[in-house]
């Protein structure tokens, strides 16, 4: 595959990817574990360390709720990098925080679907404090 994409063709990905990270971030923030599973595609594993991993969107819904049933909110992307991989797909990396965690976001591959949105095909993402 080429990697000469058009900055019409990385723009269309990009902003496919911003707004659905947004509103997987706008989920969680309003404490909505089925808007952030949402953003999964349905058989996404997610590598959520140290708790374990979560293959599809009914495990990643109940791993969501489960953190926003035990207080977790105000997540927050610190520095995130957001590079084009093909005219399909997006990988982001980030450090993160919220009330009473942070970390950093491994990866995070953003897939364009048939509709023109984004959601995650895998996600990978670490608590260090």
């Amino acid at each position: 595959m080429s990697n000469q994409l058009s900055n019409e063709q990385k723009d269309v990905v990009l902003a496919a990817v911003n707004q659905a990270s947004e509103t997987w971030k706008n989920s969680f923030n309003t404490q909505n574990a089925a808007g952030c599973a949402g953003q999964y595609e349905s058989d996404t594993v997610m590598h959520a360390r140290p708790f374990g991993t979560f293959t599809g969107t009914t495990e990643i819904q109940a791993f969501w709720q489960k953190l926003i049933d035990d207080g977790f909110k105000d997540v927050e992307y610190i520095a995130p990098k957001l590079e084009v991989i093909d005219e399909s797909s997006a990988l982001l990396t980030s450090g993160w925080k919220m009330n009473n965690a942070s970390g950093v976001i491994h990866k995070e591959l953003w897939v364009l679907q048939e509709d023109g949105s984004a959601k995650l095909r895998e996600d990978d993402f670490e608590v260090l404090a």
